[in-house]
Parts: structure tokens; sequence; C-alpha cells
């Protein structure tokens, strides 16, 4: 038999093979064989009977655990097999914590480490309480909204949501010995990077990967953050297909806007929020992708993600409030719903891989002018048409495309990349959002 999550051998006993004891503790047990080669092959040990006397003691002044330690013969030759059960707590050696992951061993550090631990109490980094963060300083805006949201999805009820805050928080299980948790501070608080670092989604415009257009960063609260975003993407960086079914004008984006929201909400709610480090959405002339700094269940794998499983979420308590206000399922069905949207919309499923954090890529269509040609066009005068759409502009900043298009005498689609030129060379700015929102022409 070859090794495996569950077993690993060693061809002679050293101290050091504790850590490897303590790493299947740590995880799902195993069964530690001494005596065998790498092939699984018994080659026997010359003293069998002492070790068979001093293991189970040093295992337990050591890690703290105890251990099943069984003499073993194969071929005439000795072995010695450690049989170790999983702990539901966490197990040290010398203040290292080791697991067990496939047929290797891992010391857990950092973020995994805290991960490790806080799962082995029941926890998840959501769910941590935060000391004097009262619930006063969370925003009546965020709150307000979530209201009306929960109100629209009905997954909450209306006595419920005329309760005051503290109560609605609790109900929503965001308090931990009466102290808000991380979570309920990420959910409704105006600056949520009060409580951990990188805790907003970055927006670039690439030519090459080393050649950054424009970018933007979006920040609030997570909510606000999934909205934001998704309007940011509409309206500057994905460019809409316009065509005609009779009079009535049609848009048609290169990745469906079901399919992205939902990439969107799900690269925010199951993000690693310990890593620091923002969610980042990279746009190219050919390809959308969206980088989160999650992590996979212990044990998965990317094709296990991406195959139908339970619900397993990275941050519970979010995807509870997400979840009330019809932001996202309950089922793990979050890649289902992104490929069906891209399906029935005609477009391709995105290619999902795991690189140090989740990837989403979806293949854009090109349309337009075709990137190189707008690299040239940046240094150069921005001609008649973009000047006259600045001078409207300023004259009534609520202007649409289509009323821009009437007035110049221009199609919708020159419009457009006339306005995406300006905004590229920094002299005209979106204010808010696609339908409410108003245009700034910058100096």
């Amino acid at each position: 038999m070859k090794e495996n999550q569950h077993i690993e051998y060693k061809e002679s006993w050293r101290d050091e093979y504790l850590k490897w004891i303590c790493g299947f503790a740590n995880a799902a047990g195993g069964v530690l064989h001494i005596g065998r080669n790498d092939k699984g092959v018994v080659v026997g040990l010359a003293n069998a009977v002492k070790l068979l006397g001093e293991i189970p003691n040093k295992v337990r002044d050591i890690l703290g655990i105890m251990v099943q330690v069984n003499l073993r013969e194969e071929a005439g030759k000795e072995y010695m097999e450690i049989v170790v059960e999983p702990y539901p707590y966490p197990v040290s050696y010398k203040g290292e914590y080791h697991y067990r992951s496939g047929s290797t061993k891992q010391e857990l550090k950092g973020a995994a480490l805290d991960r490790f631990l806080l799962k082995k109490q029941g926890r998840h980094w959501d769910g941590v309480p935060l000391p004097h963060f009262p619930v006063a300083d969370l925003s009546p805006q965020a709150l307000a909204t979530f209201r009306k949201r929960a109100t629209k999805s009905k997954r909450l009820s209306a006595e419920l949501l005329a309760e005051p805050d503290a109560v609605l928080l609790d109900k929503l299980q965001l308090f931990d010995h009466g102290y808000l948790k991380r979570a309920a501070v990420m959910l409704f608080h105006d600056e949520p990077e009060r409580v951990v670092t990188g805790a907003y989604v970055k927006i670039g415009y690439f030519r090459t990967d080393s050649d950054l257009l424009y970018h933007d960063e979006i920040h609030g609260d997570l909510f606000s953050q999934v909205e934001k975003t998704l309007d940011l993407l509409l309206t500057k960086y994905l460019r809409a297909g316009i065509s005609y079914e009779g009079i009535q004008r049609l848009e048609t984006f290169p990745v469906p806007e079901a399919a992205l929201r939902e990439a969107v909400i799900n690269a925010i709610a199951h993000k690693d929020y310990a890593s620091g480090i923002p969610i980042q959405i990279s746009v190219y002339h050919n390809k959308l992708m969206i980088w989160n700094a999650g992590h996979l269940p212990l044990d998965w794998t990317i094709e296990r993600l991406t195959a139908k499983h339970a619900s397993s979420p990275c941050n519970p308590d979010i995807a509870n409030a997400f979840f009330r206000v019809a932001f996202m399922e309950s089922w793990g069905r979050g890649i289902d719903l992104i490929r069906n949207a891209c399906r029935v919309a005609g477009k391709p499923a995105p290619a999902f891989r795991w690189d140090n954090g989740l990837w989403v890529e979806f293949a854009l269509r090109e349309a337009g002018t075709p990137v190189k040609t707008l690299g040239k066009t940046l240094g150069k005068t921005l001609g008649k048409t973009p000047a006259h759409i600045l001078e409207l502009l300023q004259k009534n900043p609520n202007l649409t495309v289509p009323e821009i298009s009437l007035q110049i005498l221009k199609s919708e689609s020159a419009v457009q990349r006339s306005i995406l030129k300006l905004q590229i060379s920094g002299r005209l700015k979106r204010a808010g959002s696609r339908k409410s929102g108003h245009w700034e022409v910058l100096k």
C-alpha cells in the first residue's frame, strides 16, 4: 500500500517523527509504520521491544496525547504500527503545530495556523468577537439598506426587521458574549479596514500584464463593495455591444451580468480576510480575471470545488447575511449559477484555477477599438468628438450616451469610445452609479 493521507512509512525511529504523529492528530488521524521503507516493504527493527515502551511515553510527555503502539511481524521481520486518533483540540509539538495533508506533513504558520486554531474551537475568522466596538459605530445607512433588501427578499420577518439595530444583529448571530463579531463590522461599517487591512477591491485595466492603463479601488461595507464593484465594471471596464429589436435598443455585455454578479459576490463573501490582501480584478481586451485571496476547505481540490458540493463557506456569518438579502444561496451552488448564466447567454463558461487563491477567468469578446489602437490614441490629441462631448457635459453632466449621440450626430458606439478615451486620459470621471450618477469634467 502506498503512503497516503492516513499512512506514513519510516525505516527506523527518530524522535522528530513525533511531528508526524502530531500532524495525524491534528488532521483525520492515521497510522505511522516504523520498519518499512518508502515502498512499503518491511525492513525490520532491531530495537522493537525497547521502542514499544519508549514511544508511548514520549508521545504522552511531549504531545500530551495517547496513541496505540502495536508490534507486528511480516515475512519474518518485525515492524511497529503507531495508530493515531484525530483529536478535537489542537495538538502541538514543542509549540509547533503540524498537520497531515495528502501524503505530506506541513507546519502551520500565520493565517493557516489562525484558521486551524479557530476551527478546532468551532469558530471561523468572521466569528471572532471585537471588544470595544459598539453598535453605535456601525453605519445607520448600511443597516437601513440591509433592512430594505431583506424586506424585498422576504428571508427575514417584517417583525424582526422592525426591531432595533442591536436586536437585529443579535438575531443574525453577529454577537458573541456581548461583543460584535468581525462579520458585523465588515458588513455594516463604513471603514471595515479599521478591523483588517486589505478589506477592499481593486480593479485594473491592463494592455499587457505589465502595462496598467487605469485602475480603481472600492471601499466601504461589504454590501456596498458588491454594488459599487459591479457598477464600475459595467460602466467603465466592460463595453456592451449594442443591437436593436425593432425600435428597442439592447445592450449585451461580454460577460453575462448575472454571472459577473455571482462571481463578485462569491469573491467578497468567501475571501480569506486574514490575508490582508484586497480582491483583485484584472480586465484585458480579451479576458476578465477575478482573484480572491481565499482558501479551499482542508483536503479539498479545485475539482471538488467545481463539482457539486455541500456549502462550506469560509465566512459563515458573512455568508448568512448575504443570504438574507438574496445576494447568495446557501447550497454551495455559486459555480453552477455562474456556469448556467453563461450558458443561457450563449457565452463560454469561465475557467477556475487555484494559485495562492481562487482565479475565475472570463473570456471577453473583442469589441470596439482594439487595445493596440487605444494605446496609440492615448498619446495623441483627442480630436473634435471628445472635445465636443466635454463641452456638452460641462453644461449638463447628467446627459446619457444616447442623448450625447443625438446632439453631436455620432453613433452611440463612437460616443462610448470617446468617453472611454477621456476617462483613460484623466479628463472625465463618472461619479455615482450607472442609473443615478453624473459625469465630472476634470482639468
